[in-house]
């Protein structure tokens, strides 16, 4: 009967809206790395707007060491609203929170697509991009725990076209800047057409979650997330009225209705409702289940963030000043990394291996980390530390590959085995907890990068 009952998403709109929500979610972070080329051209050069998009500058950019402080700034809130999401989703409705996120995005990258235009000496140029950075990435981490809200009350399928958004968010952004450098406008024009694009895929975000509530699949299952959270309010509620306990009979009838309702049978034990009242045994609970695929997870991202992009967008082509050098940064480093991601990410869906008992999930984790030596000993300029022992562009593009697929497929199979370790009750705090140690693992690689950079 209620399946019966249940509206169909015509059209696959409710769909394609959650995907382009997706999309919107993770485009400023690529948009922002992709661009890095073109924030060193400013900032090697005073008072210069001609920054272009496809050319590698070392030296006087280095002083303000961008690549690592726009990777650091880009985790940091993510790892910091992880922590205080609970107190403010809170305080703030959803709608509010959603909404507001998005249209602070988009007032943020239309100031870094007007800048493209405004004559500025590097430090205060520096200055107000690191800022847009910050609060770019802090609305972008409010919204995108929303949307992941809303979504536990959708169809399965609606999360794997929300997180193949995500995915798909690097390529876009690589391809904007690879069609942008090709473009054969001067550089200011082709920058300010590349800024401008991400300020189009957020305002088409806004219009697809404004058109959430006109359809009818989408209002059906919205609505079972309201009727969930008042029913959540009114046990809290109840649980804060006065009892009596000496009979074990609640002298409030709300609680009582409350408790016959959830099993009459069990209503003289206590016991079961006992541990999942204090939150903090729960959780240690399941982190003692979880630890191993937690720890894979972190080092996972550590591994990927301390060299990319503060290492690998540093490193340039040995065939010489070119057509091919011009684009060697964008195709070889973010457009090879964010398709070889997705790849990764999308081979869980066939096979999950090795298993959440085998001994080579840590393994496969820790042999990683001989990426980061790879990377800082290719090709790239003006280092007065380390040698330059894989000159040719061919072992660049070679570790990028194997790096960007395991990178995908190790943080997608670890997300996929840490709910398999735990009880069903258990899984929504598991989920809780990866999420945290995703952030974390994203915030350490960052600030590694700092270390790798000052090796080179």
């Amino acid at each position: 009967m209620e399946r019966g009952d249940t509206p169909q998403d015509r059209y696959h709109l409710v769909g394609i809206s959650f995907f382009i929500l997706g999309l919107g979610t993770l485009l400023p972070w690529n948009f922002f790395i992709t661009a890095i080329p073109y924030f060193q051209g400013r900032l090697a050069v005073a008072n210069s707007t001609n920054g272009t998009l496809g050319t590698n500058h070392s030296g006087p950019a280095d002083a303000f060491n961008f690549n690592n402080w726009v990777t650091l700034l880009s985790q940091l809130p993510l790892l910091l609203f992880t922590l205080l999401n609970s107190f403010l989703y809170q305080c703030i409705p959803e709608t509010v929170r959603i909404l507001g996120s998005l249209l602070v995005i988009l007032l943020l990258f239309a100031l870094t697509a007007a800048l493209v235009r405004v004559d500025m000496s590097p430090r205060p140029f520096f200055s107000i991009t690191m800022a847009s950075v910050w609060f770019i990435n802090s609305f972008c981490a409010v919204l995108q725990g929303s949307l992941f809200g809303q979504l536990g009350t959708m169809p399965s399928t609606y999360s794997t076209l929300f997180l193949s958004g995500q995915g798909l968010a690097g390529i876009f952004a690589a391809l904007a800047m690879v069609m942008s450098m090709a473009s054969g406008v001067d550089a200011q024009t082709s920058a300010l057409g590349y800024f401008i694009t991400p300020c189009v895929g957020v305002l088409v975000s806004i219009v697809c979650y404004l058109s959430l509530p006109h359809l009818e699949f989408a209002r059906y299952h919205l609505a079972k997330k309201s009727s969930l959270a008042q029913g959540r309010e009114l046990e809290t509620k109840a649980e804060l009225l006065p009892s009596d306990e000496k009979n074990g009979i609640p002298n409030s009838p709300q609680k009582a209705a409350l408790i016959l309702d959830l099993d009459p049978e069990k209503e003289p034990q206590p016991e079961p409702e006992e541990p999942q009242k204090p939150g903090k045994p729960l959780v240690f609970t399941v982190l003692r289940k979880i630890w191993l695929v937690a720890l894979c997870l972190v080092l996972v991202f550590t591994v990927t963030l301390s060299v990319f992009p503060a290492i690998t967008a540093m490193v340039t082509s040995s065939a010489g000043p070119g057509k091919w050098s011009q684009f060697f940064n964008p195709i070889c480093c973010f457009l090879l990394f964010n398709i070889m991601d997705w790849l990764g990410r999308s081979l869980t869906s066939y096979f999950l291996w090795p298993d959440q008992d085998s001994r080579l999930l840590p393994l496969l984790v820790c042999l990683r980390i001989l990426f980061i030596p790879l990377f800082m000993l290719c090709h790239v300029p003006e280092k007065s530390r380390l040698p330059v022992l894989f000159r040719q562009d061919a072992y660049f593009i070679t570790f990028m590959l194997l790096f960007a697929v395991s990178n995908g497929y190790l943080v997608s199979l670890t997300m996929c085995l840490a709910p398999r370790q735990v009880l069903p009750h258990e899984k929504e705090v598991a989920g809780a907890l990866m999420t945290f140690f995703l952030s974390l693992g994203l915030s350490c690689g960052a600030s590694l990068s700092f270390l790798f950079k000052a090796l080179l």
